[in-house]
């Protein structure tokens, strides 16, 4: 006869009840995570190498979805500007409204209003941080961008004759990148360049992307734990019921 609050397998009710919450409080939290992610994020794939080393042709990255106003100096964005030939393009934001964004100062440097900036993303520290000097005041509104890869990147330097000294309108922004996810290797999320946080308006502030993640995995792992509590309850059971009969029989 079972005991009470046991079924016959003696996998007991309250383990099951447990288990079943386990399971849904993970669906819960994994679906959560994904459909979070996927009002907040957006997938892009970088079509050239215009931003190595900080992303690679052919990365897949998590771009947050922002409005342009949210912008700051350092930040890696996508945006699409007619000009620019209206397709979806990730550069870095070096200047913001009414910068004077100059290069290079006498140690090869970028500088933003007379400020120097150590540009540590670019590839082994390059200098100069160009290898065609410029200058360009950025209209308000405007945003002056530049890649990581300085020497095979088509940006605000080449348009420096269009109008806005080549600088697009922060309305062109689509998304700011948080991270790279694709290839596995070079998953990660981008660092705000410190270099850039003594200016007027600081860096932006990461996105959530990791408490998506810390969701999604937290859920998938409460998902499988309380789906295996069952068939884990049910083979120590029939293994204790083996040993009692072992014992049975060899009194």
């Amino acid at each position: 006869m079972a005991r009470a609050g046991h079924d016959d397998d003696g996998h007991g009710r309250a383990g099951r009840v447990l288990s079943g919450l386990t399971v849904a409080v993970g669906a819960l939290l994994f679906l959560g995570g994904f459909a979070w992610g996927a009002v907040l994020y957006k997938p892009y794939t970088v079509p050239t190498d215009s931003m190595a080393p900080t992303i690679a042709q052919g990365n897949r990255v998590l771009a947050q979805r922002i409005d342009g106003a949210d912008v700051r100096r350092g930040d890696v964005v996508v945006f699409q500007d007619k000009v620019w030939g209206n397709l979806p393009m990730v550069k870095r934001v070096v200047g913001t409204d009414g910068d004077k964004v100059s290069c290079c100062d006498a140690k090869g440097r970028l500088t933003v209003n007379g400020q120097p900036i150590e540009e540590l993303y670019l590839e082994d520290g390059s200098r100069p941080a160009s290898p065609t000097g410029f200058s360009a005041t950025v209209p308000e509104g405007q945003l002056f961008l530049l890649g990581d890869h300085r020497s095979d990147s088509v940006d605000s330097r080449v348009h420096l004759a269009d109008g806005g000294q080549g600088s697009v309108p922060r309305s062109a922004v689509r998304a700011r990148v948080d991270a790279t996810a694709w290839p596995m290797a070079g998953w990660g999320m981008l660092d705000r360049p410190r270099s850039f946080a003594a200016l007027p308006g600081g860096t932006s502030s990461p996105g959530p992307l990791p408490w998506v993640v810390r969701c999604v995995l937290a859920g998938a792992a409460l998902i499988l734990g309380g789906a295996a509590y069952g068939p884990v309850a049910r083979l120590r059971a029939g293994r204790a019921a083996r040993g009692g009969k072992a014992a049975m029989a060899g009194g």
